[in-house]
């Protein structure tokens, strides 16, 4: 007995020599700085995978090493008990610079799932990400938690020498310092470090492979990974074997809040660019449309430098190959304009105009869904199928319809899917030179004709303007519709000047003789909430859109136009289908003349008040192109 208990005592001393000497090996290893990538990554490590539908990797010990710090917690029943890897702390050091290139994505402690497949990400999806269930149609119905839209006041630029004085700084482009993006890089590369699982899901942002970038997005949420499978370009197998290092990539912590008593921080709530540093780090948001946008963002910066132009338009394109490109804010009707089926769609929202043509940013769309039925959108409404996303959007319990007229959590409920998923869709999306440009507005106070013809340079001057017009509230007495302006229709994604994009729109439209129309697809006979003022008719717009495209607005010697004398706008006298008085405004408000001089001369005060901001980087043709007073 005295022998075995000697026995005893030796192995257990044994044990926790070699148990202290372990530690000490692990924590020398955890302190070590992370090992440079070999195969792609940047400053995120090397992926352990190439596979382009969806690929795991795993400690071989990890469950083993997990289970003696696994917590209970209360699950649904079909979510299974998960265990937690631990936080693994880095030595602290003085440089900020030293910190973020020992910083990076652990590849090591989870599961790496690399542009998982949709079906493996509707599985994760509904087993981890609580709430989340498939529509009778097919689609993944999610939430995006407390954010059900974009956080404009919270996004941020770096300030750093190689950049700065290209960005147009102001509202739009709140600058961050160099240190306070180290912060939040570190803050959502240790959020995603604890995580039990991520998803790396690299694509391409541009369809033209001259243009192309690499974008790689981390991200901890299923739902995530499945959105931007859809709305970027998936790489082929060989593609993504070859892949290499992104030219860009987003960190999505969205689900971690930032320190909102960093410097540069005013929220939780952080969406930070680094140009330098090529990367996007999302804090305290999870709503899905910060990493799309952030991506346009970033395209609305690098390609004007490669002589390539931007555009926040959709664009489609006709059986003999004309292009067009349409321009407009939320309720102009650029979505419902652009689907034509006579026509092929090239892209619904981002594009670029290179020295070939245009080309797509995107490889899905992101639609609204407020609203949306089969007879007003069928190519929308026939998308949302098994690989969609919906967003934030109500269904029935028992029967899993969705009930897109129930803005109970949000209006702004959304469908992201693949643009191969339109009937009509032009694959590869690239298209030629556009050969009509069309600016929509939606001018609610009814004194903008339904179709002009623009100059060059009032093209550049409404391009900058941006101008729609929002309808009043439901307030008693409140009837005043209210002009908003948005430059070049997309201001808050803008990262250089207006004028920089205004004055390649120009060069490209001399260059290749395009002709730009303004269309104005709000009131007509009165201003919005008058007794005679009325939407002008959706068949009257697509009249107008269809006799544009067959060209018979494009000769001025076989059209006749007036000239509006405030405005200066070209304004023809008659278009097929059309009735000859809604084309004129003035005389669509019958006697009431004076109140549209008096409207009139208000509205062209309200563009030149905004034009202000504008008028040193504008030259003396494109001040003259706006409206007199």
């Amino acid at each position: 007995m005295m022998a075995n208990n000697e026995q005893v005592k030796a192995a257990a001393a044994l044990a926790a020599a070699q148990a202290k000497k372990a530690a000490e090996h692990n924590t020398e290893t955890l302190l070590e700085p992370t090992t440079a990538p070999t195969n792609g990554g940047g400053p995120l490590g090397q992926l352990q995978s190439t596979s382009a539908t969806s690929s795991t990797h795993t400690l071989a010990s990890e469950h083993s090493h997990h289970s003696s710090t696994h917590s209970h917690q209360t699950v649904l029943p079909h979510h299974p008990q998960q265990s937690h890897p631990g936080i693994h702390h880095r030595a602290y050091h003085p440089d900020p610079e030293v910190l973020y290139h020992d910083s990076g994505i652990d590849y090591n402690h989870v599961l790496m799932n690399r542009n998982a497949s949709a079906a493996k990400c509707y599985e994760d999806a509904l087993r981890y990400e609580p709430g989340t269930i498939i529509s009778s149609a097919g689609a993944l119905v999610t939430s995006s938690g407390k954010k059900t839209g974009r956080s404009p006041k919270d996004k941020r630029i770096v300030d750093e020498p190689s950049t700065s004085n290209d960005i147009w700084w102001g509202p739009v482009n709140t600058k961050l310092s160099e240190h306070a993006f180290l912060i939040n890089h570190e803050r959502a590369v240790d959020y995603l470090n604890t995580r039990e699982r991520l998803y790396v899901f690299d694509g391409y942002a541009g369809w033209d492979p001259k243009y192309r970038i690499k974008i790689r997005v981390v991200c901890a949420r299923a739902y995530h990974s499945l959105f931007m499978r859809n709305m970027l370009i998936r790489p082929t197998d060989d593609e993504l074997e070859d892949y290499g290092e992104p030219d860009f990539t987003i960190l999505n912590a969205g689900a971690f809040p930032a320190n909102r008593y960093t410097t540069g921080m005013t929220s939780t709530t952080s969406v930070a660019i680094n140009f330098r540093r090529k990367e996007m780090v999302i804090l305290g948001t999870e709503y899905a449309g910060e990493m799309k946008k952030g991506v346009f963002t970033i395209m609305h910066y690098l390609m004007p430098k490669a002589g390539v132009l931007s555009l926040h338009s959709s664009a489609n394109q006709g059986e003999d190959g004309d292009v067009s490109l349409f321009f407009g804010l939320s309720g102009t009707g650029k979505t419902t304009l652009s689907a034509d089926p006579r026509r092929h769609l090239i892209g619904d929202d981002e594009h670029c105009w290179s020295d070939t043509g245009v080309f797509n940013i995107e490889g899905g769309c992101y639609a609204k869904c407020i609203d949306l039925t089969e007879e007003k959108e069928p190519e929308i409404f026939g998308a949302i199928r098994y690989g969609a996303v919906l967003e934030n959007v109500v269904l029935d319990e028992d029967t899993r319809q969705v009930d897109y007229n129930d803005c109970s959590l949000t209006e702004n409920t959304r469908c992201a899917y693949p643009i191969e998923y339109i009937p009509n869709a032009l694959i590869p999306c690239i298209g030629g030179h556009p050969k009509n440009i069309i600016l929509l507005t939606c001018d609610a106070f009814g004194v903008l004709p339904p179709v002009s013809k623009l100059t060059p340079a009032q093209a550049m001057y409404h391009f900058i303007s941006g101008y729609t017009a929002k309808i009043a509230g439901t307030e008693e007495g409140v009837t005043e519709p209210e002009a908003t302006f948005s430059a070049c229709f997309g201001q808050p994604f803008l990262v250089l000047h207006p004028t920089k994009y205004a004055t390649m729109l120009a060069e490209k439209i001399e260059q290749h003789k395009s002709d730009v129309w303004l269309i104005n697809t709000g009131w007509n006979g009165g201003a919005h909430g008058s007794a005679n003022g009325s939407r002008i008719s959706l068949k009257y717009s697509r009249a107008i859109i269809d006799a544009i495209h067959a060209g018979e607005l494009k000769d001025e010697n076989q059209v006749e136009f007036v000239r509006d004398p405030v405005f200066g706008l070209a304004i023809p006298t008659r278009v097929r289908n059309v009735p000859d008085h809604v084309l004129n405004p003035k005389q669509a408000w019958g006697r009431e003349t004076a109140a549209f001089d008096a409207t009139v001369n208000k509205l062209a005060t309200l563009f030149t008040a905004n034009f202000e901001k504008f008028k040193s980087e504008a030259s003396e043709e494109v001040l003259m192109a706006g409206p007199r007073v």
